[in-house]
């Protein structure tokens, strides 16, 4: 286990404050609708929820954006809206987050990524999503390579944040990672099922229990099948680093040329995993990036996740929230 001290987290946070990350992937806007349940509605057997009020977050990679603006670095959003009102509202989010909206394309061929969840008494009673899952076109795929090539030595880390929702598409994942490996910049990956095993030689590739047990038909219910999972993993995609998340039970880290880690949850509560994963990765790709080394990187992405799933939906973390978290759980 890493302990750190006040000094070693201040010269982590300092290092991590010059960090420059671009995220690529699926942008999203997350709406919450929050009311109460007082009755159930007498045409079917479902609760009627009063709303009180409304609210928009970022959501998808946007909220991956937003983790590492929170931590003090610097992020760059690529990816693509609809040309409508969510998409609008998606950049003006991000404009009032403080980061650049240059890498966010318009494709009025498809609409704005929406997931509207309805909340009441903190709990969440359904969700609706509006979307298409479409691969983005060629001339837009084109597009995309071109800004990150043109940014790549502005950079010191590139995120791949893919939801299955159309930009993460060939052939510009397998390009997106050449010109990463070529560049000699850090890659986090944090995949979905569609392309899951086209990551290959990336720096550190997080799936989460559910994603590793589809794709490898290995149920991850004992430390001996995970071990296999992430053994398997690393063989099979080449990859230096696999960092296998399991929910209650922390997460994994298999190193290429290093031991296996068993990193224990650090939440104190749990309310809402809504936006956990975006936390883990943002958190580790801004820590690898600033030179700190992989089991320290995912130490802090395992603190950070037990921060936010104590909130109700996806609340970014902040650096000074995460620090407090490390020194009060340490202490």
């Amino acid at each position: 286990m890493i302990v750190f001290s006040p000094d070693q987290l201040q010269q982590r946070m300092e290092a991590m404050q010059r960090v420059r990350i671009a995220v690529l992937g699926d942008l999203m806007l997350d709406r919450y609708m929050w009311g109460s349940v007082t009755r159930i509605s007498p045409e079917a057997p479902v609760p009627v929820v009063e709303i009180d009020s409304e609210s928009e977050q970022l959501g998808g990679a946007a909220n991956v954006t937003n983790n590492i603006l929170g931590l003090g670095a610097t992020a760059l959003p690529i990816g693509v809206v609809g040309d409508d009102a969510p998409g609008q509202r998606l950049v003006q989010l991000m404009r009032q987050a403080g980061c650049s909206t240059d890498g966010i394309l318009v494709d009025p061929a498809r609409p704005t990524t929406i997931k509207t969840r309805v909340i009441a008494h903190n709990q969440h009673v359904v969700r609706t999503d509006r979307e298409s899952k479409k691969d983005l076109p060629g001339p837009l795929q084109e597009r995309l390579l071109g800004f990150l090539d043109d940014r790549m030595d502005a950079i010191d880390g590139l995120l791949i944040e893919d939801y299955n929702k159309g930009v993460i598409a060939q052939p510009l994942l397998s390009r997106v990672v050449e010109l990463a490996r070529r560049r000699h910049k850090t890659l986090a990956v944090d995949p979905k099922f569609n392309h899951f095993l086209d990551y290959r030689q990336v720096t550190v590739f997080k799936p989460n229990r559910k994603e590793t047990e589809e794709v490898l038909g290995i149920k991850l219910n004992s430390p001996e099948n995970v071990r296999r999972a992430g053994a398997l993993l690393l063989q099979k995609l080449e990859c230096e680093n696999v960092l296998i998340t399991l929910g209650d039970r922390g997460m994994t880290l298999f190193e290429r040329s290093g031991p296996v880690h068993e990193i224990p949850t650090r939440a104190r509560r749990v309310h809402d995993v809504s936006g956990a994963g975006d936390t883990v990765i943002g958190t580790l790709s801004v820590a690898l990036a600033s030179g700190a080394p992989i089991l320290e990187a995912a130490t802090l992405a395992n603190y950070a996740a037990g921060v936010v799933v104590g909130e109700v939906g996806a609340v970014p973390i902040e650096r000074d929230t995460l620090v407090a978290a490390i020194l009060d759980h340490q202490a």
